[in-house]
């Protein structure tokens, strides 16, 4: 009796689990077809785009192999699209802004962050708590609030370039690192640090060799979501970068609306393809990090 029933119950969660497999496939479809339209779009003629946005002429198919492929030649123009882009956005300086800013900011947020939180979870005083409060205070304000303010500091403290803003991102992004850091940081054994110590490590040495590696899930979150965060960011950038030299990916794509609400809509397309497949490598290659990270971070300690 007792095997049949664990029969049945096996052959029940394998027919929820297909189930389940159905339902989730069928979201991730409905979640990634704007990125594929977006793709095919990018190789569109700009007069097909608003036609047939979706694909191609229903009409073109069922009049033949010759004509469809006549069809789908006028429908399509190669990498036109791509080179208009790359042309009216300058995108190759605009991607190096982007890159050097990302780069800048993520190393920054993850080197402060992590030692910061290291130092509030091993330093116990009212000083470290207050610490604590205000890096989960600056998760809860609006950034609306504060960017008008924030903007006439940078400019007074002469922060309108790409180094400067790396500083000012490590500002807003110091809240949910050092929240995830502390999280993962109580987990670690004291004692571990104690012998570091007794072995002749300073602080510093105990930090950088034996806690920031026993981080790496933490860091690697941590480095997604402020790179993802970064990249993709406009908002920030168009207050606090003087537009005129420095100009990111979001702010070049703005750039392509022309007067009088004219967009070269297969040049949009083409330079938002380009701008989101770094950050999306960047995501397939750290992706089994993630979610160890953020249970990591958020639940224990």
């Amino acid at each position: 009796m007792a095997a049949n029933k664990e029969q049945v119950s096996t052959v029940r969660r394998a027919k929820h689990g297909w189930i389940l497999t159905a339902l989730f496939t069928i979201i991730s479809i409905l979640w990634i077809s704007p990125i594929l339209v977006v793709v095919l779009n990018s190789f569109k003629r700009k007069a097909f785009i608003f036609r047939y946005p979706f694909g191609i002429s229903a009409n073109k198919i069922t009049e033949g192999w010759s004509e469809f492929i006549a069809g789908t030649k006028n429908l399509f123009c190669g990498t036109l699209n791509y080179q208009n882009g790359l042309k009216a956005t300058n995108f190759l300086s605009c991607f190096g802004n982007s890159l050097f800013i990302t780069v800048g900011a993520v190393l920054l947020i993850v080197l402060c962050c992590s030692m910061c939180a290291w130092y509030i979870v091993r330093v116990k005083t009212k000083g470290t708590k207050l610490m604590y409060t205000l890096c989960l205070f600056s998760m809860i304000v609006p950034f609306q609030m504060v960017m008008f303010t924030l903007s006439k500091f940078a400019n007074m403290l002469h922060l309108s370039n790409p180094l400067g803003i790396i500083v000012v991102y490590l500002g807003f992004g110091a809240g949910l690192a050092v929240f995830m850091f502390t999280g993962f940081v109580k987990s670690i054994s004291l004692e571990i640090e104690e012998a570091a110590m007794i072995d002749g490590c300073t602080p510093l040495q105990t930090f950088f060799l034996v806690v920031f590696p026993i981080l790496k899930p933490t860091t690697v979150t941590v480095a997604i979501l402020e790179a993802m965060w970064v990249w993709n960011d406009y908002l920030l950038p168009s207050l606090v970068l003087n537009i005129n030299k420095y100009k990111t990916i979001p702010i070049a794509v703005q750039y392509l609306k022309q007067s009088h609400g004219q967009i070269d809509w297969g040049a949009m397309m083409a330079v938002l393809v380009l701008a989101i497949l770094p950050i999306v490598i960047f995501y397939i290659i750290c992706q089994k990090y993630i979610i160890e990270g953020v249970l990591a971070g958020a639940v224990k300690g």
